[in-house]
């Protein structure tokens, strides 16, 4: 006598855009889980001292991503690999580490303690035009009419974003007009990973992932420790081994570091590049509503008037990448590198 066929199990399984949209939410949050941390430390100082500063959270969430890459690409850095690159791929690697792994960080994190997480957000959509008008410029890319317009259009939106903020006490006089330093600090940082974006496309779009990203967060938090004991004294990283800021930072570095890099890296994997730059376009969007649920940050007037044209330019771009992916025109940039250009803050 046969025994009945049981049904065979339906196996489910994740696709690559769901992790791309769950990392997305993670990288878009991180600004306002951030500041959050900071306030929750202000309210536990250890001395007269916040365990939880801003550079005790770059400094300890850098090392959570550090061991996060070595543990996905550690192979990659074998003797092999490494006696192909020259000399000038370190020399490139290096400033890539420096720009956009210490500079840029440091100034968004001091960003976020002098401005409103929203203006931080949207002052960093600097970045993705920025970075095409200097591809253009240096690089001789051709964009399509609809990129341009789109980057015409979220520069607008930026610009608008910083000139139209109320006065306040953290703001200095340039040419007539008020410009909050924050605001100036989150401008510099997109003009530093727009610089460091384009050595890479330069000089780095043969290097593998891993070494690329090792290298860069490794240099960049030894860069970074020296400036910030440089600038704020010995002292400044003092608790930097405090149990009360480590239980937060496996917190945060298991989140946002952890949890978000592995889901993107994983995402990437299976979806093509129009999709995963399409799904991180949403970040200023995310980034907003988290700030109001996690924060309380309303929206401004003109954090609402430059946000509708930054979104219109994201549009705009977004159409311009399709047409340019339908097209078989691929940038030979690394999918993860070409999709970061426009993501933004992620935390780390």
């Amino acid at each position: 006598m046969t025994r009945p066929k049981r049904p065979h199990r339906q196996i489910y399984r994740i696709s690559g855009q769901t992790y791309l949209w769950i990392a997305m939410l993670i990288f878009g949050a991180s600004s306002a889980v951030t500041r959050k941390l900071t306030e929750i430390g202000a309210q536990n100082f250890i001395g007269n001292r916040n365990p939880i500063s801003l550079c005790n959270v770059l400094f300890v969430g850098n090392l959570c991503a550090l061991i996060l890459l070595i543990l996905i690409y550690g192979r990659q850095w074998n003797k092999a690999t490494l006696k192909q690159l020259s000399r000038k791929d370190w020399v490139s690697l290096t400033a890539v580490a420096i720009l956009s792994g210490a500079l840029a960080p440091g100034l968004i994190f001091q960003a976020l303690a002098l401005t409103r997480v929203n203006n931080v957000i949207l002052v960093g959509r600097l970045e993705p035009p920025l970075t095409l008008a200097l591809s253009v410029w240096l690089l001789r890319e051709r964009v399509n009419i609809w990129e341009f317009i789109g980057a015409i259009a979220a520069f607008v939106g930026v610009i608008l974003t910083i000139i139209l903020q109320p006065a306040t006490g953290t703001m200095m006089n340039m040419g007539g007009f008020g410009l909050g330093i924050g605001e100036f600090l989150a401008a510099a940082a997109s003009v530093a990973i727009a610089a460091s974006t384009i050595i890479s496309k330069k000089h780095l779009s043969q290097i593998p992932l891993g070494i690329y990203s090792i290298f860069r967060t490794a240099l960049g938090t030894v860069i970074f420790f020296f400036i910030a004991l440089v600038l704020y004294g010995k002292d400044h990283f003092a608790d930097v081994l405090s149990p009360f800021l480590w239980q937060w930072m496996f917190l945060y570095g298991g989140l946002i570091v952890v949890v978000g890099q592995s889901f993107w890296v994983k995402g990437l994997k299976t979806s093509t590049v129009s999709t995963a730059s399409l799904i991180s376009s949403f970040g200023p969007i995310v980034g907003i509503i988290a700030a109001y649920l996690i924060l309380g940050e309303a929206p401004t007037r003109p954090q609402y008037i430059g946000d509708s044209l930054i979104l219109g330019g994201i549009f705009l771009s977004q159409v311009g990448t399709r047409r340019q992916t339908s097209s078989g025109k691929v940038n030979s940039t690394p999918a993860q590198q070409q999709v970061e250009t426009g993501m933004g803050f992620k935390g780390i």
